[in-house]
């Protein structure tokens, strides 16, 4: 039963950030796309921040060594939300739903080439067919090669996101609440302030109530929620749940909005389901490779390490032939699973 109710919250988490296209679309008409954005993150960190409140949560606070990465996290979360609602406002909601999977490639290719993370190769199969599908998706139509300015907003959106993600992984033992209300308040506020800068106007109180509250479920709640099947499904598992909000964003933008499906958007919807089906395999087929996590003390030796250190530590690892390794390519990992 524990695991059911987590596989719900995972669901749960992606349907409610799905959310925020389609109805961010219906609000744009009389909210700014600064100010959107402002508001968005507003709700999430008042609603979150009140939740931490409430559940007295004891993680690990943020340390004067996290600076950096706070800054550079909160720098780009008020980039990209903006750069969402832009594209939101020049484009189509079912298409900048689908292009938010264009945040995995950006992601990934940050990892690779900044923190020299290992590619797989479904993950690189996977990255081609995001990226194809996403450059069908950034055309007006079959019949013309002019480039949507909605898309390039979207897009720019979800890379400033694939350099956050980088940020925020150097920060992510930290306390969750911790991170999620700095996150939202500071972002809000600052995307306010860049929106007075630009002459946006403030929207009526009504539309400042439902902006918090699309922020508080879209962005803090999803993210609450995630935290919680995370508990018990583990980070893989929870992110391949987590893939269909895409999916879910696109479908309630035809729904709500009444967008019209084209041959090439049907087309971009097929590739882009057959790559996000290979991030999921791979995340699965990753996370099942680490067969054993323990705390124990050991030596490096030659046979093993190029160093001789002694220390304690918590790491997953697999166990081969009486030792532990750690595999840095797809085929020594598979190599080391059929032993």
């Amino acid at each position: 039963m524990t695991k059911l109710k987590s596989v719900l919250y995972a669901l749960l988490a992606a349907a409610f950030y799905a959310i925020n296209i389609p109805f961010s679309k219906l609000l744009l008409s009389q909210v700014g796309p600064t100010m959107m954005a402002a508001f968005l993150y507003l709700g999430a960190g008042l609603g979150i921040g009140l939740l931490a409140l409430c559940c007295r949560e004891r993680g690990e606070r943020l340390t004067r060594q996290d600076l950096k990465y706070v800054i550079g996290m909160i720098a780009l979360d008020i980039a990209a939300p903006i750069l969402l609602m832009l594209g939101i406002r020049y484009g189509t909601a079912s298409n900048a739903s689908l292009l938010g999977n264009f945040e995995i490639v950006a992601t990934t290719m940050i990892a690779l080439l900044i923190f020299r993370e290992t590619v797989t190769k479904r993950l690189w199969a996977a990255i081609g067919l995001i990226t194809l599908a996403s450059i069908l998706l950034s055309f007006d139509g079959a019949d013309s090669f002019r480039f949507s300015v909605g898309s390039l907003f979207v897009l720019l959106a979800a890379v400033c996101w694939g350099f956050e993600n980088n940020c925020t992984r150097s920060i992510s033992s930290k306390s969750t609440y911790e991170i999620v209300t700095i996150k939202g308040l500071c972002c809000g506020a600052g995307s306010f302030l860049i929106a007075l800068i630009a002459g946006e106007t403030l929207p009526p109180l009504r539309c400042v109530g439902l902006a918090l509250l699309l922020g508080f479920v879209a962005y803090g709640l999803s993210i609450f929620l995630y935290v919680r099947a995370q508990r018990d499904l583990g980070a893989a598992k929870t992110s391949a749940y987590y893939a269909v909000a895409p999916f879910i964003g696109a479908f309630l933008s035809f729904v709500l909005l009444h967008e019209k499906l084209t041959g090439v958007y049907l087309i971009a919807l097929t590739v882009m389901l057959a790559g996000a089906a290979l991030v999921v395999v791979d995340t699965l087929i990753r996370n099942h490779a680490h067969l054993h996590q323990h705390t124990f003390v050991h030596t490096h030796d030659g046979s093993t390490h190029t160093h001789t250190v002694t220390h304690s530590h918590d790491h997953n690892h697999l166990i081969v032939e009486g030792k532990h390794g750690h595999h840095h390519s797809e085929q020594e990992l598979e190599q080391a699973l059929d032993q």
